[in-house]
């Protein structure tokens, strides 16, 4: 007769599951919104339609950590790559012009620890708060055997709703148009599989301008990555007709994402393109010290954000009252221990001298720096 194996056995713990849930369930209780109909634990999650909307489009965004994760688990640091998970998608949707409604988020690992579990979610939570969208729904995957014991990955899925007329899509750039950058809080969650590289351990002292400080440079790397949707959202209130373009900047950097928010140009007219000018904006120290390591100082704004977390083309008229409002605004979303969020006039936008066929990102042409007195 076969020896009798459950589900606790293959590895399986379904208690400590049940554990988890429960600890979702209070967290998830802090990111309710107008128009949830379903508590966590349904089959599914459901949201109503606003009323008021005429021609309503949903708009979608996923992602997940990456290899940051790995650093957070090093460090026994569960509780901010949650804010990253949430901040990939919902800084997505953002580009559009749109708020992000509801999120939903996947946990999946080789042995579940509700403790751990519940930090991870409870990171996602406040996330969700800070986007002020609800945390819908979600999953959590043990898979013993498929993932290592002490491993777990996390991603996530959000889901906004914007009036049709209202999407901003790029299509209304001009050249001329000012390019409006909002700081990042550092490397946010993109480029880790080269600093896992560049560091060997995440317990050495942070190095600032050739000094040691009170933070370790996997404390200063677990920065969770900025969530732009509130104070963008504010300005669109008042300016949304002179915010012609926007763009999330993510993997791959300036080259990789600033082509994303411009339409090819027809035959016989000129591509619109990124002009930024050196030197506009502060660069956050986490980069320096990242070439002091090793990193290839030549490649950096092709891997990395450089500073520059989220990027705006808005009208040139109206570039002065929307810097000025951003920075006025800062002090109201300062979260303790992260700088708050400055705007920065970092370039405008120029066309190209050839015309460019095929996939803009990467495109150098689509790109181009420049000192402040050729600017």
């Amino acid at each position: 007769m076969a020896k009798v194996v459950d589900y606790k056995k293959s590895g399986v713990n379904v208690n400590e599951g049940y554990r988890a849930v429960d600890k979702y369930k209070k967290e998830a209780s802090r990111a309710k919104v107008p128009g949830v109909l379903t508590d966590l634990g349904s089959f599914n999650g459901m949201f109503a339609v606003p009323k008021g909307m005429k021609d309503p489009v949903l708009v979608s965004g996923t992602d997940g950590v990456g290899t940051k994760l790995d650093i957070a688990f090093k460090l026994k640091k569960y509780d901010t790559v949650g804010i990253d998970c949430v901040a990939m998608s919902v800084n997505d949707i953002l580009c559009s012009g749109v708020q992000t409604s509801f999120f939903l988020d996947y946990v999946a690992c080789g042995k579940l620890d509700a403790k751990v579990a519940g930090q991870l979610v409870k990171g996602v939570t406040d996330g969700c708060v800070e986007t002020g969208c609800a945390l819908l729904g979600g999953e959590t995957a043990e898979m013993p055997g498929f993932y290592d014991e002490g491993k777990y990955d996390l991603a996530g899925f959000g889901v906004g709703l914007v009036d049709k007329k209202d999407i901003i899509d790029g299509s209304k750039i001009k050249e001329g148009d000012v390019l409006i950058g909002l700081s990042s809080t550092g490397a946010h969650s993109n480029g880790f599989s080269l600093i896992r590289k560049l560091v060997k351990n995440f317990n050495d002292p942070f190095v600032v301008n050739g000094k040691k400080t009170n933070k370790t440079i996997g404390q200063a790397l677990l920065t969770p990555t900025r969530i732009y949707v509130k104070p963008v959202m504010e300005v669109l209130k008042k300016f949304r007709s002179s915010v012609h373009g926007m763009v999330h900047v993510t993997g791959g950097g300036f080259y990789e994402n600033l082509p994303r928010m411009y339409p090819h140009a027809k035959k016989g007219q000129k591509q619109l393109c990124s002009v930024i000018v050196n030197g506009s904006w502060d660069i956050p120290p986490v980069f320096a010290e990242l070439v002091r390591r090793g990193a290839d100082e030549k490649n950096m704004f092709n891997t990395f954000n450089m500073g520059i977390g989220f990027v705006l083309a808005v009208k040139k008229a109206d570039a002065e009252k929307i810097l000025a409002m951003f920075n006025k605004n800062a002090k109201k979303y300062h979260k303790a221990g992260i700088p708050d969020m400055k705007a920065y006039a970092i370039g405008y936008v120029g066309h190209t001298d050839k015309a460019i066929r095929g996939e803009f990102k990467g495109s150098k042409q689509m790109t181009r720096f420049v000192n402040a007195e050729n600017a």
